[in-house]
């Protein structure tokens, strides 16, 4: 949703070369890269063929290309641009904290960071915005 909101942004502005939002698309396709391996490597180990753990790792990609089509014309709609960031904004924010958080016991050393890592943000965006 994000590559499709900066696509978005870029034609509302008027830009005729989205620099910024390929740059985005080009950022996120090399983070794919880790996530798609996350994913082949235990199909791999269970004892899926190559073929087979290397399409489970680009799978796991194809759903964010189909996000960007259907927001790029839903964020064209100008007042649905920041709703749609703010979307694709939280939802990153709960996969970080899923990830981090555990469910019970001792919050550890993850949550703390998370935490702490909110605070500072939300303190620079208090003072910077």
């Amino acid at each position: 949703m994000a590559v499709g909101a900066a696509y978005a942004g870029c034609v509302a502005a008027g830009a005729a070369a989205p620099a910024a939002a390929f740059t985005l698309a080009l950022a996120i396709a090399i983070q794919n890269v880790p996530e798609g391996a996350i994913v082949a490597l235990p199909l791999r180990t269970a004892g899926a063929g190559k073929g087979r753990a290397f399409l489970g790792g680009v799978l796991s990609g194809v759903v964010e290309p189909l996000a960007a089509g259907v927001t790029v014309p839903a964020a064209l709609i100008v007042p649905a641009l920041p709703w749609l960031l703010g979307f694709a904004a939280g939802a990153m924010l709960y996969v970080v904290a899923a990830e981090l958080l555990p469910t019970r016991g001792d919050p550890g050393p993850g949550a703390l960071a998370f935490a702490a890592g909110f605070t500072v943000m939300m303190i620079l965006d208090v003072a910077l915005g």
